[in-house]
């Protein structure tokens, strides 16, 4: 079992930083962040809200588009465009989210050491009022959530 947590720090005038160790390969933590499949079992899916829509296009100039719906009904929406990708070990995309104006650019790195990955993904947003609006707004809460049960999700599979 994972015992890690999210850092999530703020960097410079207008970025996050968000960092997880999670215990298993790479090359499984990148499929768990790119494939449709996995990414409906743990982003995004915790105090009853579902991934309702999970479109990828997984190359460079691909876009994704997220959507989550809660049993209330109220949804979320998230989507971007890939600008980067190098498998197992990068992505980077921009990001927009509903609720906030402008698009942040979202680097995800992935480093292996053992059967440890460390993710470490640096969001840039337009400016510092919408990087601390965002701050202030529970991602830290949300994401963290998500990634426990990414590290649930990633203990139940074969190495």
């Amino acid at each position: 079992m994972n015992n890690s947590t999210l850092t999530v720090l703020p960097l410079g005038d207008r970025e996050i930083v968000m960092t997880r160790v999670f215990e298993a390969p790479r090359a499984l933590v990148f499929e768990a962040l790119t494939n449709l499949a996995l990414l409906k079992r743990w982003f995004g899916v915790f105090a009853g809200w579902s991934l309702a829509i999970c479109e990828i296009d997984l190359r460079v100039g691909g876009a994704f588009r997220f959507v989550w719906r809660n049993p209330d009904g109220r949804t979320m929406s998230m989507r971007g465009v890939y600008r980067e990708i190098i498998v197992p070990q990068q992505i980077v995309n921009t990001e927009s989210i509903d609720g906030y104006p402008g698009a942040a650019l979202t680097s995800t790195v992935l480093t292996e050491d053992g059967n440890r990955t460390t993710l470490k993904s640096t969001i840039l947003y337009e400016s510092q009022e919408i990087r601390d609006a965002v701050l202030k707004s529970g991602m830290a809460r949300g994401a963290g959530a998500s990634y426990d049960k990414l590290a649930e999700l990633l203990a139940s599979m074969p190495a």
